[in-house]
């Protein structure tokens, strides 16, 4: 009699009544088939609890197993794994540059082995995490293998030795190891790194996604190297890079973060760099960049990086002007004329044209521009910004003594520099309206005066505290 059975049964309600000795052992046997069944009960129950508990055992034992395989998965980067994995990757990619070899018009034979090499290159980052140990890197010629395979006939692995060689050159990461970074360094520029990354990028397709993010981790390489080595720009100029900058900038494409970042590294590898300034004034580059900022003498930029590329461009083509030869271009290039423009037109582009005047008119060298400047009718355009500064300046950065040191020197500039009838010009402007421009004159040159003093008192009083 199973549970069911023992709760549903109903004693025998005939109408013959049993005698006393049946009824008794009628009632023993109940007793009997009551215990067993009770017992076969607790039995049944016991054995689902056990196997509940088994079951509960074995899941356990599942997941200590997989957690101890993820403890040895991440167990700490040790000279071993690194050269382990470097052997790991050199092996794969001999495999499928043989392979590409014997079966050329075949994908189906080495797309396995570039699979392959694709996933061990992914591997590589943990190295990143590791940059004591990046000497292994050089000494195991892993660096040149990654190098060689900048240029492998599939984008694909070419992009994945990109992403590894940005995560291996981050800057945070470069000063956590001098020595590391140093010899990582040494040996990228000795396998001259732009020069490859340069022909990669010249393959790359920016309507494609990924190809995209690869030109975008190609710029982020160098400005990590440039940061962490300035003097490398000038190599890395003449290997291509600044060409392929300004034929990227010139390029006839929507405004992206490639354009942006290509504005940034270009203004690194200008600064405080007069080869690279020689070499883009060479490149017609003065030009590039004046067709490029001609965009905003009429229009505000639609985006904050629309602006911050904006103030880019403004910042190489001032650093380009700090070297004689380019003003000559920049003069022939009408750039008096595109920034007389811009002061003229009241656009946030107005603050970056009258930098530009004051680099471009600045010293002995600018004598040409302060002519030029004068017959164009600039004078017309500097003495309303010289009278009053605007109230409002738009761009981000830019105070109101910014914008009357840039017009004083200017106007310093065009007293210094002109001759003959345009100076007569000039003193002229300020004869004019009861000589208002003479009491301007006097007005910041005591306002300046007492900024001066107060300066003077500030400096020798932290003289006497330091004493």
């Amino acid at each position: 009699m199973d549970v069911g059975e023992l709760l549903s049964y109903q004693p025998n309600r005939g109408t013959k009544r049993p005698r006393d000795d049946e009824e008794e052992e009628l009632k023993m046997r109940r007793r009997q088939a009551g215990t067993r069944d009770r017992g076969r009960f607790r039995e049944e129950e016991m054995t689902v609890v056990e196997e509940a508990d088994d079951d509960k055992k074995r899941l356990l034992q599942i997941i200590d197993r997989e957690g101890e395989e993820e403890e040895e998965e991440e167990e700490p980067l040790d000279e071993s794994s690194v050269k382990k994995m470097i052997l790991t990757f050199e092996k794969r990619s001999y495999k499928n540059q043989e392979l590409r070899i014997k079966f050329p018009d075949n994908p189906e034979k080495f797309m396995e082995s570039e699979l392959d090499l694709n996933d061990i290159i992914q591997e590589m980052h943990v190295v990143a995490t590791m940059p004591d140990l990046y000497h292994l890197l050089v000494e195991l010629n892993a660096v040149q293998s990654l190098l060689g395979l900048l240029g492998h006939d599939n984008t694909d692995v070419s992009i994945a030795v990109v992403d590894l060689l940005q995560e291996l050159t981050d800057i945070d990461t470069l000063h956590e190891s001098e020595e590391g970074a140093e010899v990582l360094i040494d040996a990228l520029v000795d396998g001259q790194v732009v020069a490859l990354l340069v022909q990669n990028l010249e393959r790359l397709d920016e309507s494609v996604k990924e190809e995209a993010d690869g030109v975008h981790n190609t710029l982020a390489i160098v400005e990590n190297m440039a940061e962490f080595r300035p003097e490398m720009c000038t190599e890395a100029a003449q290997q291509g890079l600044l060409q392929w900058l300004l034929k990227r900038l010139k390029a006839k494409m929507p405004f992206d973060a490639n354009k942006l970042y290509c504005s940034e590294v270009l203004a690194i590898l200008l600064q405080d760099n007069d080869e690279n300034r020689e070499l883009l004034g060479e490149l017609d580059g003065i030009d590039v960049l004046l067709q490029q900022l001609s965009v905003f003498k009429r229009h505000n930029p639609s985006t904050a990086e629309e602006q911050e590329m904006m103030e880019n461009l403004f910042d190489s083509l001032c650093s380009c002007l700090m070297l004689s030869s380019n003003r000559e271009r920049f003069l022939k290039g009408e750039g008096l004329q595109l920034m007389n423009l811009m002061l003229r037109e009241k656009k946030i582009s107005r603050s970056s044209a009258l930098k530009v005047l004051d680099h471009a008119m600045i010293g002995p060298e600018g004598t040409d521009n302060c002519h030029k400047f004068v017959d164009i009718l600039g004078l017309r355009t500097i003495f309303p910004l010289f009278m009053k500064s605007p109230r409002k300046i738009k761009k981000v950065g830019t105070t109101e003594k910014e914008h009357e040191e840039h017009v004083c020197s200017i106007l310093a500039s065009l007293l210094r520099n002109l001759r003959g009838q345009q100076r007569t010009r000039l003193l002229n402007k300020f004869t004019e309206n009861d000589s208002e421009k003479v009491d301007r004159l006097m007005e910041l040159h005591f306002k300046y005066l007492d900024a001066m003093q107060v300066a003077d008192k500030k400096i020798e009083g932290e003289k006497h505290v330091s004493a």
